[in-house]
């Protein structure tokens, strides 16, 4: 799953990366030179279709369209089956309250209800990856609420999450906030955390 501005940039980098790694084109399809006798070792992250088509087994979330319509509209466009390419029509404007609380709180139904069918498409889901940032109301507030309804559905699942901490230059009262607000859901839901600094920032 990949939430927010940071979450949704970099699954589309990591889905490209991994198209490149296993031969996969832009448009899920497997080149006919490598269809017989193919690796499918990959089929941990993919899912085929009845017409061989391999597409990800990835969520891009963000309360905002701008960020998942660049992917809607990008090189790989194809690879991804329209539903789970999920935005709102309104940010949290770097507000946890805003992404937890109220908007966030409307879309999650409809995020739950995808979760749960690209869950039934697996033969035995171990776990769940989540991409997301400290920083902005999506990458905290929503991360946050979706946790939350992880923990109630799949509370034997691992969760694992690969965040984006903000560069203290940007604005550090902002991300203490942010941080403070988010920690506990850390603490309580996450098995294993890996944290990037985002220092790209000068």
């Amino acid at each position: 799953m990949h939430v927010g501005q940071a979450g949704v940039q970099m699954g589309n980098s990591c889905w490209e990366l991994y198209c490149l790694e296993h031969g996969i084109q832009p448009d899920g399809s497997i080149p006919s030179d490598k269809a017989p006798g193919f690796n499918d070792c990959f089929n941990a992250f993919f899912n085929e279709t009845g017409s061989g088509k391999m597409v990800p087994r990835a969520m891009m979330i963000d309360l905002e369209p701008t960020v998942v319509d660049e992917v809607r509209m990008g090189t790989y466009r194809q690879l991804y089956h329209p539903e789970q390419l999920i935005t709102g029509k309104e940010d949290a404007a770097n507000n946890y309250a805003r992404g937890h609380y109220s908007i966030g709180n409307g879309i999650i139904e409809s995020v739950m209800d995808r979760v749960r069918r690209l869950s039934d498409q697996c033969s035995s889901i171990q776990s769940f990856f989540i991409f997301h940032s400290f920083g902005g109301g999506t990458g905290s507030g929503f991360t946050s609420l979706l946790m939350e309804q992880l923990s109630d559905d799949y509370a034997k699942k691992s969760k694992l999450e690969f965040v984006i901490y903000p560069a203290p230059q940007v604005s550090l009262k902002k991300l203490i906030y942010l941080y403070v607000l988010i920690k506990q859901f850390l603490i309580n839901f996450y098995f294993f955390i890996l944290i990037k600094l985002n220092n790209l920032v000068k």
